[in-house]
């Protein structure tokens, strides 16, 4: 029998209707004129939808076939058969086991392949596992009593698992499709392997990474909760221990993984002379409108699909001022949460469950911040820039974890809200109605003002006069970056890791694990 070396991708297959995978696999080998006895298996390479025609939206698929009789279909398109194993050359000879210092996406994934790799690596968090995180951030949502290291931001998963938990990145790197193969093998749906926007929610992303740990520890790795680095010994610019506010670590390999938030970390790495920089960031405020009215603008209303709740994805740049607005980490058909981590302070962020079945649609709707916008020679100014923003937005939510509110008609005319329209706010705790204007600085406003009205050109009702602004959006990307070198250390401190988000190599979940993978095959492969 005649077993092929390759796969064939059968490429714009136009669905204009659900169907399982099996019945789009017959009607695309009905359309190649393929025999269904010569199929030996499938894969759904890419499914996206068209929606570029309100009056004619379709499901595109792209599937690769495994086929006996592999000559006979000359004509179409053959691709490699995909091999999604990682070899690495394992050379490491430590006699310290390496730690990993965070457990988000970016230190699982290192940690999943150290231990893997029969390395048995600590991972540190200061906060809890995801279990009960969940429960922390449920109690500060429902009661404004926040856990200041257990909260959207700290604790096992990273800040992600509060999220939409999106897959997209802008990185293009062989690496995501393992990433997404091994989100799958620990329980996420299959679909994120294929889908154009996978997301897994953030209800399936606790699932996930407590499968994750589980795994690691099966595999000799040693995980320590609600244990806090609290100082590194650096000797001779070589890491010496890692020190805990319970105990000290010979280490001389180190990860970094501490994500965005981490600015107690930030300060005493500074302090030791870690070299860092300031980097660009953005802030602004979350955007609510009803879904519904985002369905209809991305859809249309005459679709007979069963689709899928509509996302968006809008950029503004102001020609005069050289500045940019867009939307980020958008969450159809999710709430607007309380992701705050440290006391008197109002930070915001965008949830959605695996379903997005909510009422409200939701996004970060940000502008540019460069390291010129604030005095100050330190690299630090960045999150002090911050941390000064989220203390104002607490301020003016009446310093109770409330968050300040407005309705987009009041915030383009400068006044404090009185009362609400259609759209209601999603935040928990509670919100109070005010005027965002008084805390954002002035270039950030005026670039809200005019990217929110050009996107409205963009989707009919972006600009409704009832959409809901919760201030304040300050966390999007972390504001330093901790160089390093080509083998993925610090630049002047042999042995430390800097990793994912926090240092300034990632921006989400998937290039956080991505950049992950890669600092753990560095370490694998160091002698």
């Amino acid at each position: 029998m005649d077993y092929g070396e390759h796969m064939l991708r059968l490429e714009n297959i136009k669905i204009r209707e659900e169907l399982n995978n099996e019945e789009v696999v017959k009607i695309a080998c009905k359309k190649n004129n393929i025999r269904l006895d010569d199929v030996l298996g499938f894969y759904i390479f890419k499914k996206s939808i068209d929606a570029r025609n309100k009056e004619d939206i379709f499901y595109n698929y792209a599937i690769d076939l495994d086929v006996k009789n592999e000559k006979k279909y000359t004509k179409i398109k053959k691709v490699e058969k995909q091999n999604n194993n990682l070899e690495i050359a394992k050379k490491r000879k430590s006699l310290n086991r390496p730690i990993v210092i965070g457990a988000g996406p970016a230190g699982l994934f290192c940690a999943l392949f150290l231990a893997e790799y029969g390395l048995n690596p600590i991972i540190i968090e200061q906060g809890k596992t995801v279990e009960e995180r969940q429960k922390d951030v449920e109690t500060f949502i429902n009661t404004g009593n926040l856990n200041i290291k257990s909260n959207i931001q700290f604790g096992e998963g990273g800040a992600g698992t509060f999220s939409d938990g999106k897959l997209t990145s802008g990185i293009h790197d062989p690496l995501c499709k393992i990433v997404l193969n091994r989100f799958v093998e620990f329980g996420a749906p299959e679909q994120i392997k294929y889908i154009n926007k996978p997301h897994i929610g953030t209800d399936n992303l606790i699932k996930v990474v407590s499968n994750i740990r589980k795994y690691i520890i099966s595999k000799g790795g040693e995980f320590l909760f609600n244990e806090k680095v609290i100082d590194f010994e650096i000797e001779d610019s070589k890491l010496t221990k890692i020190i805990t506010d319970k105990r000290k670590l010979e280490a001389d390999t180190a990860v970094l993984a501490i994500g965005h938030s981490a600015r107690d970390t930030f300060e005493k790495l500074y302090e030791k002379n870690v070299y860092m920089e300031k980097k660009n960031f953005s802030v602004g405020v979350r955007i609510e409108h009803k879904q519904e009215m985002i369905n209809n603008s991305q859809y249309g209303n005459k679709s007979k699909l069963n689709l899928p709740p509509a996302e968006y994805k809008l950029a503004y740049h102001d020609e005069l001022t050289g500045r940019s607005c867009y939307t980020f980490c958008m969450c159809p058909g999710g709430f607007v949460m309380a992701s705050s981590s440290e006391e008197n302070t109002i930070v915001t962020n965008g949830m959605s469950k695996f379903a997005r079945n909510e009422e409200n649609a939701n996004s970060a709707v940000l502008v540019n911040v460069n390291p010129e916008d604030f005095k100050g020679e330190s690299p630090l100014e960045g999150m002090y820039f911050q941390k000064e923003l989220e203390e104002k937005a607490f301020e003016l939510g009446g310093k109770n974890y409330f968050a300040p509110i407005q309705r987009l008609e009041d915030f383009l005319k400068n006044r404090e809200t009185k009362k609400l329209g259609e759209i209601k706010p999603t935040y928990k705790p509670g919100v109070t109605y005010s005027n965002l204007n008084e805390i954002l600085p002035e270039f950030v406003s005026n670039t809200l003002k005019n990217g929110v009205q050009y996107f409205d050109s963009k989707i009919k009702g972006f600009a409704d006069k009832d959409a809901i602004l919760t201030g304040v959006e300050t966390r999007s990307s972390s504001p330093i970056k901790i160089v390093r070198d080509e083998d993925f250390m610090a630049k002047n401190v042999h042995g430390l890791y800097p990793c994912g988000e926090g240092p300034g190599y990632a921006g989400g979940i998937m290039s956080s694990a991505v950049d992950g993978i890669k600092c753990a095959i560095k370490i694998i492969e160091h002698e």
